[in-house]
């Protein structure tokens, strides 16, 4: 006859190893080793020297340059909803003229004339110029400024603080004036070469 759903004791007077109580949840095999070494990520850290504050920020401008455009974006696109009607046509319509110079240049990724004559970093420049050019002409010069003055001190602030992850090189070795390229962990370290 079976008991289902419960545990059979080992008799006391019997001299076995085994352990005299099972739950559930334990893993049955003892014999393996349990790994302790979870490691805690947090994104944010502060830098320790001012070069490598420096450092830090110019990568992370870099790394996350769209979200930071997109934050300001955000921003100046709902101070604008109540009262800029004109100011927010413009920005909308720039907005799409450089989403659609974006996509040509990603349909067309073999074109001289877009990837090698005219610079992309020029035209997304000029596009920028252009769009506060039309703010300021419509009158919304206050919203363009106060956004700015708003928006970019929390980007400075997020860019000094948060730390990459995926980065193997140390921060401390960069700002010490090494010179060494900057590569996701999936690559072997430049230590494991030597």
């Amino acid at each position: 006859m079976a008991s289902y759903g419960t545990m059979q004791r080992p008799s006391t007077t019997s001299t076995s190893t085994l352990p005299t109580t099972t739950h559930p949840h334990e893993p049955k095999d003892t014999t393996r080793k349990t790994r302790n070494d979870f490691k805690l990520l947090f994104p944010f850290n502060i830098p320790a020297t001012p070069e490598a504050a420096a450092v830090r920020i110019i990568r992370n401008l870099v790394y996350f340059r769209l979200y930071y455009v997109l934050f300001i974006w955000t921003i100046l696109f709902i101070t604008l909803l109540p009262k800029g009607k004109v100011s927010l046509i413009f920005l909308v319509a720039m907005t799409a003229v450089t989403c659609l110079y974006l996509v040509l240049l990603r349909v067309v990724p073999n074109s001289v004339v877009l990837h090698k004559i005219i610079d992309r970093r020029l035209v997304l420049a000029l596009l920028a110029i252009v769009t506060m050019v039309e703010l300021i002409l419509t009158i919304a010069a206050l919203h363009l400024f106060l956004t700015l003055g708003c928006g970019t001190p929390v980007v400075l602030v997020h860019a000094v603080l948060r730390v990459r992850d995926d980065l193997f090189v140390e921060e401390e070795a960069c700002a010490a004036g090494e010179l060494v390229p900057l590569r996701p962990t999936s690559e072997p370290k430049l230590s494991d070469a030597v």
